[in-house]
């Protein structure tokens, strides 16, 4: 069985601007709304995974507005969602229990941000053993300024992470490929 995880789909991820960085990929929440519209429609399992930063600076952190899911991706009532407190979407919380008990081997991981908690999920998802396609435009990265010193183009990060999760970790698709081969 096949589910859905969107993992950090919040406000605070929105901004341009997020820790004085630009972001690639504008739309990553609409197509991550259009994923998820997609397994309601279907009635397939969805996950969310809501990150709550323990920095009080951070847009994340959940005394903050900008801690609620973004509109396009917004839980409904009977879908599950797992916080969390570091990059991972399996430490701390139930997610991988929770997929082992419903028989759940196969999942599409959608959301922010590609270099952090995307990346992170999608490793661990594979090493745990779970067949994993990742949405690459249903994600996005933010400039990074480098060990050297370098500002890094957000674009640069996510082709970058894109290549390095690429077959050995994830299956890579955009949304209307996975939707078309979804909708047999």
């Amino acid at each position: 069985m096949t589910a859905l995880v969107l993992i950090d789909v919040q406000r605070g991820l929105q901004q341009i601007g997020f820790y004085g960085a630009e972001r690639n990929n504008p739309d990553a929440e609409e197509n991550c709304g259009r994923l998820l519209t997609f397994f309601r429609k279907k009635q397939w399992p969805i996950f969310h995974v809501k990150h709550n930063s323990t920095n009080l600076g951070s847009p994340l952190h959940r005394s903050k507005i900008t801690n609620a899911f973004h509109p396009a991706a917004e839980p409904l009532i009977n879908e599950p969602i797992f916080e969390k407190t570091v990059n991972s979407a399996f430490i701390g919380t139930p997610l991988e229990n929770r997929l082992r008990t419903g028989n759940i081997n196969s999942l599409i991981i959608a959301g922010l941000t590609i270099e952090h908690c995307i990346s992170t999920s999608v490793r661990m998802a594979s090493n745990l053993g779970f067949n994993v396609t990742l949405v690459s435009d249903a994600t996005a990265a933010f400039d990074k300024i480098g060990h050297d010193g370098n500002n890094y183009p957000a674009d640069v990060i996510f082709h970058a992470e894109l290549a390095n999760l690429k077959n050995e970790f994830a299956t890579i698709k955009d949304t209307n490929t996975l939707l078309d081969d979804l909708d047999i």
